[in-house]
């Protein structure tokens, strides 16, 4: 297993190269533009080209690309589906000079219009920007299932992979807050878990992990992320995800709420879990 975290994008690709391999990590996540807005500075093709030759030099495994959590191909609003629409064709334009990459993005909120309109939405919107050219993999996230987000079920995720047209550009980051407060008992059952995306998806769909404890109990649809080992997942069930054969591959990424020091510890204790 790749282990990483989120790092800010501010000082650069190459930048955050050396960030990462000072916290002793092999991937990490980046959010493509302001998370909360819609800007994205300018491409600097020469920057990407310097973490490309940091990511083969250091043996990195796949980072993750984050969309805004602005994009929301199903809302009821058409703008704002319009603006989904553009922004996650940019955002895959610009990816392809980092092809090392995943994009991986909410499902979104059907904001009232029900889960099947929803569904059809995303699918859509998805059909919408991918391309034979592009060499990028998509990844719908899994989500808590507050309000009326779409992805907080399996089921769901599998209903949006079944209408892509070009199913070899998808695939899913299990983000395990989220699964855990929709439900999915992993502290308990985690094999009764991935045997349950195993047959609703598939294992071979699942391309990357977050990895963070909830601060609220099980199925509460909450979302809010804790440190590993604080909230009401603890550790122990951490140190089963990153030994589980079926995930040994995979980059799992933090997304814990903590500063780089912190991050550095939670990569060093699930590196020394992994050797368990």
């Amino acid at each position: 297993m790749y282990f990483g975290c989120h790092l800010s994008s501010a000082a650069g690709f190459a930048a955050m190269g050396r960030q990462a391999l000072a916290l002793q990590a092999d991937t990490f996540q980046f959010f493509t533009r302001n998370p909360r807005g819609g800007n994205a500075k300018a491409l600097d093709p020469a920057d990407c080209a310097a973490l490309r030759e940091i990511l083969k030099e250091n043996r990195f495994g796949p980072i993750v690309a984050h969309a805004p959590y602005t994009v929301n191909p199903c809302s009821a609003n058409p703008e704002i589906r319009d603006f989904a629409l553009r922004t996650m064709r940019d955002d895959l334009d610009r990816l392809s000079h980092l092809p090392e990459a995943y994009y991986n993005f909410h499902p979104g909120s059907h904001t009232g219009q029900g889960l099947q309109v929803g569904v059809a939405q995303i699918t859509a919107a998805l059909n919408a920007v991918l391309t034979p050219e592009q060499r990028t993999v998509v990844l719908l996230e899994t989500m808590a299932g507050k309000g009326t987000e779409v992805g907080s079920q399996f089921s769901q995720l599998r209903a949006i992979l079944d209408g892509v047209h070009m199913p070899e550009r998808v695939g899913v980051c299990l983000d395990t807050c989220h699964i855990y407060d929709a439900g999915y008992d992993l502290v308990n059952s985690l094999e009764d878990v991935l045997a349950s995306f195993d047959r609703e998806i598939g294992l071979d769909r699942l391309k990357a992990l977050h990895l963070n404890d909830s601060k609220n109990p099980m199925a509460s649809h909450k979302d809010r992320h804790e440190k590993l080992g604080c909230g009401s997942m603890g550790f122990a069930a951490f140190s089963a995800m990153v030994r589980h054969p079926a995930l040994g591959a995979l980059p799992a990424i933090l997304e814990t709420p903590n500063d780089l020091p912190g991050y550095a510890a939670e990569i060093a204790r699930l590196r020394d879990a992994n050797k368990l």
